[in-house]
């Protein structure tokens, strides 16, 4: 039997981009999910309805930002404007996966930010604070002018490979040197070394290996990224690390964005396993055997309680064996 929370103030909706997920999060936290409809008029444009009121609660949206990008952010939008109208008192936004991230800072002339477009859209709509995990581009929390709580999925994917047996004669791969802080991260929870690829990207979603730092030889590597796309970087990274002489490859990320050939190149690739969250939801054509999603429902769920209750959110940064060590 399910237990329920005991503030009835505190009420969680669901938009289209993870429905899922957002159910696991709701049983996490305790509550049911808000009644909402979010259907579409005749020209394409969004309709969503509130089916309960909603005023003076404290309301949490679940919505990835994932493709369709440009639709769930309107959706999200839209629901944000919606309950600033129905007078909800706090408006929670929570992204398991934040889109445009990457177009965090300028590196032509006359590109746009686009990340920082997204924060002033999700800020001037109505939002009061942000529940991100695992943001692209850290400086992404600079952007919002309301409290930002950035989650990190490290501590769940050291757990599963704990429990996998695969923390014995690991080494924690950064695909580039941008990942080292990441890679540490994981590598400090498995008590691991780490190695970083040297790469070269000439545009976007293209990289070369150039070269690898560390020693790899005979270990049982993780290549870890905040998010995999279009595949090519861990692929690529993967086929270096057996050329170097590693005896197993895994790849582990939070987001699995898998766009373009993305399913393809990690269904013929050396990957033993591509560990991710359950951010974005896999559709079937998206899933293989060696995919293996862990959820981030707990530890989301975790939050909205400790940020309902005005409690820290750093003890969700340990990982269970961490917190296991911590009391003892």
């Amino acid at each position: 039997m399910k237990q329920r929370y005991f503030d009835d103030r505190l009420k969680i909706f669901a938009l289209n981009s993870n429905r899922p997920l957002a159910q696991k999060i709701a049983d996490a936290v305790g509550v049911q999910l808000g009644k909402v409809s979010v259907d579409r008029f005749s020209d394409g444009e969004i309709q969503i309805n509130i089916e309960e009121s909603i005023r003076g609660d404290n309301v949490y949206v679940i919505q990835s930002t994932s493709a369709p990008v440009n639709d769930n952010l309107m959706e999200l939008l839209i629901m944000i404007d919606a309950l600033r109208r129905a007078s909800a008192h706090s408006i929670n936004v929570v992204m398991p996966y934040y889109g445009y991230a990457r177009q965090d800072r300028k590196t032509r002339s006359r590109e746009p930010i686009t990340a920082k477009l997204v924060a002033n859209m999700i800020q001037n709509a109505g939002a009061d604070r942000v529940l991100a995990l695992d943001l692209h581009a850290a400086q992404i929390q600079g952007f919002f002018d309301i409290p930002v709580d950035h989650l990190m999925g490290a501590p769940l994917l050291a757990d599963y490979f704990i429990d996998q047996g695969v923390a014995k004669d690991a080494v924690v791969i950064s695909p580039d040197h941008g990942g080292v802080t990441r890679a540490r991260r994981l590598a400090e929870f498995l008590k691991a070394p780490i190695a970083i690829i040297d790469k070269r990207r000439p545009k976007a979603n293209v990289a070369q290996i150039m070269n690898i730092i560390g020693d790899v030889k005979g270990k049982k590597c993780i290549m870890l990224d905040d998010m995999i796309d279009t595949a090519g970087t861990i692929t690529l990274g993967a086929q270096a690390l057996i050329d170097q002489g590693a005896s197993e490859v895994y790849a582990a990320a939070t987001h699995a964005v898998f766009s373009g050939p993305a399913i393809e190149r990690l269904a013929k690739s050396p990957l033993k396993e591509v560990v991710v969250t359950d951010s974005i939801q896999l559709p079937k054509e998206k899933q293989l055997p060696k995919i293996k999603q862990v959820s981030v429902g707990p530890l989301l769920g975790s939050a909205i309680k400790r940020i309902n209750e005005n409690r820290p959110v750093s003890p969700l940064f340990k990982n269970r064996f961490t917190q296991m060590a911590d009391e003892n």
